[in-house]
């Protein structure tokens, strides 16, 4: 295979994994919390023993959106909205995790907990607790939780120091590096927001990624028939 074919052959493999993410995105237009990602492409050159250096695309870098995604109204005490910056933070058997999905509720143990059963932590990093006789739960936009006027605990809002070390590990869950704490975040209660992915726009996006890959199977195509011409040719 000549250059021609190997740059492009990296390019169809980069656009296949675009294609994936897409349809991921798609796949999760109604899924509280989601965040829209896209695949980064880029360029590597490859050093050649005796031809000239070859230019190839690189497609394994993958960008999170972090778009502000609208605000749905449900009325659950525990069902908190952040707007603006800022992660809820998860316990995982992996290690402190972050989110945007917001729905918790409260666990056999009193322990705050998202739907999958990971703990909530607050500002301080540790579990919150909710009093069984808990009645009438409210929280501030600051994240404080009180129950009958009297505090329980502060809902921490977390983000990464380096942004480009977020990411996505599945569902709506996402990892990082050194975290800090978000001054200036907001919490909604009885709120939970959306996926920010845009319907529109994806599809339209997998159309553009679609006809790539098709335009770049006829260049192979067309290739492979020019190889075996020029070795019809020969063996005559």
């Amino acid at each position: 295979m000549d250059a021609a074919g190997y740059t492009t052959l990296t390019r169809q493999s980069g656009l296949m994994r675009e294609m994936a993410q897409v349809a991921n995105n798609i796949a999760n237009i109604s899924t509280t919390g989601f965040r829209r990602e896209g695949v980064v492409f880029s360029e590597y050159v490859a050093g050649m023993d005796h031809d000239p250096s070859l230019s190839m695309a690189n497609a394994s870098a993958r960008h999170v959106d972090l778009q502000q995604g609208t605000s749905s109204q449900t009325g659950g005490a525990f069902d908190l909205a952040i707007q603006g910056d800022g992660f809820f933070l998860l316990e995982t058997p992996q290690g402190e995790r972050l989110t945007r999905a917001g729905a918790f509720l409260p666990s056999a143990d009193g322990e705050l907990v998202n739907a999958d059963g990971l703990r909530v932590l607050d500002a301080g990093g540790a579990p919150i607790l909710i009093p069984p006789d808990a009645k009438g739960v409210t929280v501030a936009s600051d994240g404080t939780l009180s129950s009958g006027g009297e505090p329980l605990a502060r809902i921490g809002l977390w983000q990464p120091v380096d942004p480009l070390t977020l990411r996505h590990e599945g569902g709506t869950v996402f990892a990082a590096g050194e975290l800090e704490p978000v001054q200036d975040g907001q919490m909604l209660q009885g709120m939970l927001e959306d996926s920010n992915v845009e319907p529109v726009s994806e599809i339209a996006r997998m159309i553009t990624v679609q006809r790539a890959y098709e335009l770049g199977q006829k260049f192979l195509d067309a290739e492979d028939q020019r190889v075996r011409g020029v070795i019809q040719a020969l063996g005559r």
